[in-house]
């Protein structure tokens, strides 16, 4: 029976209880991406996640062509604690049944 109800989404938390020590993506505010193993969360989404890698996308536009210029930074981080009120989307892993 435990096994059962541990395992099942009854709300959206539990989607997120389920992704425990498994890499999710996580969409923020200002056009950042991470990428992480999930270690801990809470419900106001505040995250702690390891072996991050972080994806910043700036645009910029040329002076002169003003065309836009599209910049990825990408960057390694070990640890990364991740303040809730600025994740707007929360992947779990890829299940396959």
């Amino acid at each position: 029976m435990g096994s059962e109800e541990e395992s099942t989404v009854k709300e959206p938390l539990d989607l997120i209880r389920l992704s425990l020590d498994e890499r999710i993506y996580v969409k923020l505010r200002s056009d950042r991406e991470l990428r992480g193993k999930l270690h801990a969360y809470d419900q106001h989404l505040n995250m702690i996640l390891g072996d991050v890698e972080e994806i910043v996308t700036t645009i910029e536009i040329d002076d002169e062509t003003y065309e836009e210029i599209v910049r990825t930074t990408r960057r390694t981080i070990p640890f990364l604690f991740v303040r809730g009120d600025g994740v707007i989307l929360v992947s779990p892993p890829l299940r396959t049944a």
